[in-house]
């Protein structure tokens, strides 16, 4: 498989470092989540597990046979430790997700309970069952620091575990023989690949020409263009290559520009609103992505949970409360995004956003937009890939029509994520990631405890007393009816807030493959699961040549060469030429 950018720490846990595709592998958590359904668990190093009536705690009894791949036992101690060492030495992340639990206490050495600070957080018992148990015996030893962004290798319990890394280049991972779970009922089928290996590319294009030459075998691809045309070699038959869409039911979140609400700029909602008008979806479709997307419209699109048309009577039951504290037009109007008839001609639609600017305190003179102080409106939107350029140079082309200066700037992986953690940016572009049970995670994306937090995934700054007790609503929402009405009235509050442009969105995934791998007839409702693919025996055609990033673009090095040497010799024949002429 392939990634883009580099990575310099082998452990998911902490803010610090960018961790190595796939190290989940090597973990497993105490239960496991069915890819068919919403959010149900099962067992895996917890053989079973006993809920409170009441819902005050969880106990979970660990199966005598899970192991470290060392060989040690997984005892209640390490559920403790991981569970104290997420909290305390953790990402952020851990302490807000885990937030409701009050303790976790040893019952005997295979039986671990977690007891609530409340009663009342229907979805806490699910999210606990998903810790995946750290070693403590590992963990403690002074060589191992479990904060610093290393390469260490981690000791783990999963199907793999790592067999070699270079940082920033490659990780690969080896599936364990012995592997404690590989005959548990919710491992059958899974894990049928004996090596997989994660390699580093510089960007895009150089991981297409890497897989076309035979370097990786799968790719997920999101762009619509590479997808229409990168891949035409693979109707020839000489290339082992196959493209698929591979559908599924769950939520595709929400990507676009997104607002850095913490600039004066930003912080006003009308204005925000007026740059939606100059991001013309339809043109971009048409001429960028083959008519490929869909637009998205809500934080949960391709869900139950999307929010349309006006509020539901239950949705109201939530929403009126905050009556004074929301755009009226909640109340009595669908939220809606402008649409365009694809010719790239939106003079009324930047009429429109001129307008609601000046209502926002903007006057444009002499073709540039200026505040009440003489500054000139003026921002930098922030990309880590160029992928996204050729979008948001129309963006911004559109936004000059109006006086807006922008300064689009690509950095590499690492510089982005560092100004993203510091929330040093403008605007940038973004995917919010939804599940199929929204929960507790609602809060670090838009929390107001969280607005002012660097590394906090509240990456726009929402700050909003409507949206803090909707989220509270959705965490303890005792019924699948209830959690959609609360995700239904978070989603109408976000969008009215206009705290991003909204992008598009795919409905499936669009898989390119080497036809050496198979996978199940039917896919899972819910995700992409590479786990149940296999490698197809029977298969004697021969794979792609073997070769590495060095020597793909060794190719190229040779072809220019190549050239140079030709135009040599044709300097040199036309000077001998014309000497022969003069004698």
């Amino acid at each position: 498989m392939a990634s883009i950018g580099t990575f310099d720490s082998l452990n998911p846990y902490i803010e610090k470092g960018t961790a190595a595709s796939g190290i989940h592998l090597i973990y497993d958590s105490l239960m496991t989540q069915s890819h068919d359904e919403p959010f149900s668990m099962y067992p895996l190093i917890a053989e079973s597990v006993s809920l409170a009536e009441d819902n005050s705690s969880i106990t979970f009894f660990i199966n005598k046979n899970a192991r470290f791949h060392d060989g040690h036992a997984i005892t209640a101690e390490d559920v403790r430790y991981t569970f104290n060492l997420l909290i305390n030495k953790g990402s952020p992340f851990y302490s807000t997700y885990y937030g409701g639990v009050k303790t976790v206490e040893i019952i005997n050495p295979l039986t671990v309970r977690f007891i609530f600070k409340s009663t009342s957080n229907q979805e806490l018992p699910l999210i606990v069952s998903q810790l995946s148990i750290l070693p403590k015996h590992f963990w403690e030893k002074k060589e191992n620091n479990f904060e610093a962004a290393n390469m260490t290798i981690p000791l783990g319990n999963g199907a793999y575990q790592i067999s070699s890394t270079e940082a920033g280049k490659q990780i690969t991972y080896k599936r364990v023989e012995n592997y404690w779970a590989k005959d548990l009922p919710v491992k059958k089928g899974h894990h049928n690949i004996d090596i997989r290996r994660y390699d580093y590319y510089r960007d895009t294009n150089i991981a297409i020409e890497a897989l076309k030459a035979g370097e990786y075998d799968i790719r997920l691809e999101n762009v619509a263009k590479n997808w229409a045309t990168a891949y035409e070699e693979v109707s020839d038959k000489s290339w082992q290559l196959k493209k698929e869409t591979i559908k599924t039911i769950s939520p595709k979140g929400m990507q676009g520009f997104a607002f850095n609400t913490r600039k004066p700029f930003f912080s006003n909602e009308i204005t925000r609103r007026a740059l939606i008008y100059a991001m013309d979806f339809e043109w971009l479709n048409r001429n960028l992505f083959y008519n490929g997307y869909s637009r998205s419209t809500s934080y949960f699109s391709n869900s139950d949970m999307e929010a349309t048309g006006l509020p539901s009577k239950e949705e109201l039951v939530l929403l009126t409360p905050f009556k004074k504290l929301l755009p009226q037009k909640l109340f009595t109007q669908a939220y809606t995004l402008p649409v365009y008839d694809g010719s790239g001609n939106i003079r009324n639609q930047l009429n429109s956003a001129l307008i609601l600017l000046r209502q926002a305190g903007w006057q444009l003179k002499n073709g540039i937009l200026k505040d009440a102080n003489q500054q000139p409106f003026e921002f930098e939107l922030l990309l880590m890939s160029p992928d996204m350029e050729r979008a948001s140079l129309h963006f911004k082309k559109n936004l000059e029509k109006i006086g807006i200066k922008v300064d689009i700037r690509t950095v590499d992986v690492s510089q982005y994520v560092q100004r993203i953690t510091a929330l040093d940016f403008d605007m940038i572009t973004t995917l919010v990631s939804q599940s199929s049970s929204p929960g507790n995670e609602q809060l670090e994306y838009w929390g107001s405890e969280f607005a002012s937090v660097p590394g906090s995934k509240n990456l726009m700054g929402v700050q909003s007393a409507v949206v803090d007790n909707l989220i509270e609503h959705i965490i303890k929402a005792p019924s699948r009816k209830q959690l959609t009405t609360a995700v239904k009235a978070l989603d109408r509050t976000l969008l009215w807030g206009n705290y991003i442009i909204p992008h598009w969105y795919l409905p499936g995934l669009r898989v390119v493959y080497s036809d050496k791998l198979k996978h199940p007839d039917h896919d899972p409702l819910y995700d992409f699961l590479f786990e149940t693919w296999w490698v197809d025996s029977t298969n004697n055609k021969p794979l792609y040549p073997t070769v590495t990033v060095s020597s793909v673009d060794s190719k190229k090095y040779n072809i220019i060469a190549i050239i140079i040497l030709f135009g040599v010799l044709c300097i040199a024949y036309i000077w001998r030429t014309r000497v022969w002429r003069k004698k």
